[in-house]
């Protein structure tokens, strides 16, 4: 495989972006779709403030839910329905003939589909605003605007990209399994079902009791859409070096593993790719 050169980089995203765009009205529906941190923020608007939830205002519900919404349009997915296809339909063939590994093509579509979606993200941000003016301007309670200093948005990107790579490298190492299983596809819901419950998408994890997000913090999941919603979100108190260091500590740690194993299942599975005549 030959190294990614600037020019092959820019020909790459100039080129996804252009066939994404071909498909914005779908894309659209796929932002509508992605919608669910929305739903919660109106369901924890309501909640919050209880006596069940000190400390958690409505303010912060709002905030916080409009953070996991932009970190999920960053942290979109879908890498696994499209390998199976390739694999099945025999399409992922002349693709190993390029120079340059198919991940990293994987990688670009993902990245220039983020280009293509921005717009209607930014368009649902705005709206949320209209209907929840007091997360942009504040209250009287918490006043002051929502204006994140430049350097948590900063951390927050970084960290937004860094838990898009994992998210992509867990489902791209499950998509692997293609080599063997027709219908990888429904492996998915594996990886899905903690990802809806253990990464902050239904549930703030700085809400569970204290024993439950020891626990939780040791899974990948929580760093895939609560530690970069926080870094937004959170009281600046709360973003001190220590939450820093350990969720990108945390990204790498189980990037770097899951990768390992990817690049094993990869030569494997193109052994038994060629062995089926492939």
């Amino acid at each position: 495989m030959t190294a990614l050169t600037p020019r092959t980089l820019r020909v790459y995203l100039t080129t996804f972006y252009a066939l994404m765009v071909e498909y914005r009205a779908e894309i659209f529906l796929w932002a509508i779709a992605t919608s669910l941190p929305l739903i919660m923020m109106g369901v924890w608007v309501e909640a919050a403030g209880s006596e069940s939830f000190p400390g958690f205002t409505p303010l912060d519900a709002a905030r916080y839910f409009i953070a996991v919404f932009v970190v999920r349009q960053i942290t979109i997915c879908w890498v696994i329905h499209d390998f199976e296809w390739l694999v099945v339909s025999g399409k992922l063939s002349p693709m190993l003939l390029h120079p340059i590994d198919p991940i990293v093509r994987f990688i670009l579509v993902h990245i220039s589909e983020h280009g293509a979606r921005l717009p209607f993200g930014v368009l649902l941000v705005v709206l949320c605003f209209v209907i929840v003016p007091d997360a942009l301007l504040g209250n009287e309670q918490q006043p002051g605007a929502w204006v994140p200093a430049w350097w948590r948005i900063l951390l927050a990107l970084v960290a937004s990209y860094g838990a898009f790579l994992l998210r992509f490298i867990i489902q791209y190492t499950t998509a692997l399994c293609a080599f063997w299983i027709e219908r990888v596809s429904a492996l998915d819901g594996i990886n899905y079902l903690p990802y809806i419950f253990l990464s902050g998408l239904t549930v703030p994890i700085h809400l569970l009791p204290d024993g439950v997000q020891q626990v939780i913090l040791w899974t990948p999941f929580p760093y895939m859409l609560w530690f970069p919603a926080q870094l937004i979100a959170a009281p600046a108190e709360q973003i001190t070096a220590g939450f820093v260091i350990r969720g990108f500590g945390t990204l790498a740690g189980w990037g770097g593993a899951v990768f390992l194993v990817n690049r094993w299942l990869w030569r494997r599975g193109l052994k038994h790719y060629s062995a089926m005549g492939a």
